[in-house]
């Protein structure tokens, strides 16, 4: 019997030693369990570490099923496992090491490790180098993020041998700019750091800049005669010139190389100490108010060895001038600084220059806007001579169209195509049955045209209230003018102001072949050069007029389809482009379409450079452009392309 026991009692131990010996990351987890059952981000590292540098297959399930709180330890023996819960509310248990089923465990037998937030970021951390190989791109993606978000010098090696077995072409890229940054950050090699440097000269990423910019940080130091040679020093300090005196000399105290300037507090405070029958220092104490009593005061004071003596002008000079002050680089290494100073230099050349171009486009984009606001307001006021005060409720219809077709078409696309023409052809029969019944009754009395074509506007917009209520409608643009046309870091432009760039173009082409290539262009230019000599060659001016009122009202109509994709559309979404289109047209010069173009091109790129000094305040941006035009107008009066006809002797 005892031969039996002793034999199993050694079974046990083999089946122990083999079950040990077969179990290398059950064994670092028992090695850490204090740490890994009681964590805090302040003493979990050490268990993280062993983990990851166990250079064993499962670490990477081990830290997963950690950060995502599945390890349970059961409590009769302390072993870690990954756990599931069954139908039955028991728990299965997977041995790390195998992947394995082991055993089956009631909840209570069990405990969860809860890591707090902490925990799991550092567990991320570790994880990333894992994750850049991982089978999953998602996985691969996240742990580029990771690192683009949280970079270290511990991650620059995994990062480096991610790159080769990279399979995706796009992570791979991305990989590869990361790994360039990381080497100008931390490598230790200097010439590799230079290399990076050069190669990364002319990008104009923001991330590039952000890894560049503190590499040429300073710090000011002071040294007793010549600085050291091995001090990357970025420049030597003049006190008086390129560092006050005041913060020369505070340096030095700082540094316990000169004694310290006594403030008035001091003074105060050590007057207050030495008061003594009513006087300190000879003077009486109901003096002290004045500066000069109060310095009397503290001389007598330092005479009799009581206070310390405030420095003398010329103690402060012999101290400046004993001293060295220079500007030194953080980064210790001068080819470095050298090579990042030159490429920031040539960054910065080139984001100006993008910069420029991105104001012209900005410039373009909104003189496209105004441009398409105004082509309407250039017919009716430019040709007609007739103030439309309700130009801008016509770009309202326009837009409420479109808002109406896209609830009965729900495909955004197909629902702006049929939009743009239906919105022309409303705004064209409201624009006619307005000529109709108002303005043909008003021609050559601007004022009165001025009130009722105003009080039209009003009813307008009242009755857009009353049928869309107050709140602003929607009107979505397709999915294909999501998103912006993105050259650089610096310069972009939406794909819908792009598409409002080609739409004012086509409706400029357009209205130039109406004028030049139709009868109702010839008729119009006749009745707008000489309306009576039109008359007695048979062209009818009312018709014309109709006509052309129509045209100009449609065209604001479409303008409307296209600013609602971008603004709210409201019952007021006239009023932010009235003014603008009368000051593109009158700027421009009345009745010229060319001079429209110019008007808007002006104003688009004034309001823009303007803008750019201030990006906060766009109203005063405005005022200016406006304060601008009123002195342009006392010089040109006739706008930039001045037309002669009707429109010009009016």
């Amino acid at each position: 019997m005892k031969r039996l026991i002793l034999a199993g009692l050694a079974l046990l131990m083999t089946c122990t030693l083999a079950l040990s010996q077969g179990a290398p990351m059950q064994d670092i987890l028992q090695e850490h369990s204090a740490l890994i059952t009681k964590s805090s981000r302040m003493t979990i590292a050490p268990a993280i570490a062993a983990i990851t540098d166990s250079e064993l297959t499962q670490a990477q399930d081990v830290l997963q099923a950690w950060q995502s709180k599945d390890i349970w330890r059961r409590t009769s023996d302390g072993l870690f496992f990954r756990a599931e819960e069954t139908a039955a509310g028991s728990y299965l248990l997977f041995d790390f090491d195998t992947g394995e089923t082991v055993g089956e465990a009631q909840k209570t037998d069990l405990k969860q490790l809860k890591p707090n937030s902490g925990v799991r970021a550092l567990i991320g951390s570790a994880l990333v180098q894992f994750q850049l190989q991982d089978g999953d791109p998602v996985r691969r993606l996240a742990a580029l993020t990771s690192i683009q978000r949280d970079p270290s010098s511990e991650l620059l090696e995994p990062l480096r041998a991610s790159i080769d077995s990279e399979p995706d072409a796009d992570l791979k890229a991305q990989k590869q700019r990361a790994e360039r940054l990381l080497t100008i950050a931390y490598d230790t090699d200097e010439s590799a750091r230079v290399g990076a440097i050069s190669d990364m000269s002319g990008d104009l990423g923001v991330d590039l800049r952000a890894t560049l910019n503190p590499l040429l940080e300073t710090k000011v130091q002071v040294f007793t005669g010549e600085a050291p040679n091995a001090l990357n020093i970025a420049r030597r300090l003049a006190p008086g010139e390129d560092i006050s005196t005041k913060a020369a000399y505070d340096l030095l105290v700082t540094a316990n190389l000169a004694p310290a300037r006594i403030d008035q507090a001091e003074v105060r405070a050590t007057l207050g100490v030495h008061i003594s029958e009513g006087r300190v220092g000879g003077v009486a104490v109901e003096d002290l108010n004045q500066p000069e009593a109060r310095a009397r005061a503290y001389a007598a004071l330092v005479a009799q060895g009581l206070a310390e003596p405030d420095p003398t002008s010329a103690e402060i000079e012999a101290h400046l001038g004993a001293h060295q002050f220079v500007e030194i680089y953080k980064e210790p290494s001068q080819p470095v600084t050298t090579a990042a100073s030159e490429a920031l230099d040539k960054i910065l050349l080139k984001v100006g220059m993008n910069q420029a171009l991105d104001l012209i486009l900005d410039g373009l984009s909104l003189a496209s806007i105004y441009f398409l606001a105004a082509i309407g307001l250039a017919i009716t006021f430019g040709v007609m001579g007739v103030i439309n005060m309700a130009h801008g409720e016509f770009i309202m219809m326009g837009a409420y169209t479109g808002y109406v077709v896209q609830q009965i078409i729900p495909n955004h696309t197909v629902s702006i195509l049929v939009a743009i023409p239906l919105a022309f052809a409303v705004t064209f029969a409201a624009g006619v049955a307005m000529e109709r019944l108002v303005i043909r009754w008003l021609y050559n009395r601007p004022l009165e045209t001025l009130l009722a074509t105003f009080g039209i506007s009003i009813a307008l917009q009242q009755l857009a209230k009353n049928i869309f209520g107050t709140q602003a409608r929607p009107l979505t643009s397709p999915a294909w003018l999501d998103g912006a046309w993105v050259m650089n870091d610096v310069v972009s432009i939406s794909y819908i102001r792009i598409a409002i760039f080609i739409l004012a173009l086509s409706f400029l082409a357009i209205f130039l072949f109406i004028m030049r290539r139709t009868r109702l262009g010839l008729e119009t230019r006749a009745v707008t050069q000489n309306p009576r000599m039109a008359a007695s060659m048979g062209i009818n001016p009312n018709r014309v007029n109709m006509l052309t009122f129509g045209l100009g009202s449609g065209i604001a109509g479409v303008a409307g389809v296209a600013i609602g994709l971008f603004a709210k559309v409201t019952s007021e979404l006239g009023n932010d482009y009235i003014v603008q289109s009368f000051m593109t047209v009158v700027v421009g010069g009345v009745g010229n379409i060319w001079g429209t173009l110019a008007g808007a091109a002006m104003i688009g790129f004034l309001q823009k450079g303007i803008e750019w000094f201030n990006p906060s305040n766009t109203l005063a941006a405005q005022t200016f452009m406006i304060i601008f035009i009123i002195i342009f107008i006392q010089f040109r009066p006739r706008g930039i392309i001045a037309l002669k006809g009707r429109a010009a002797g009016d």
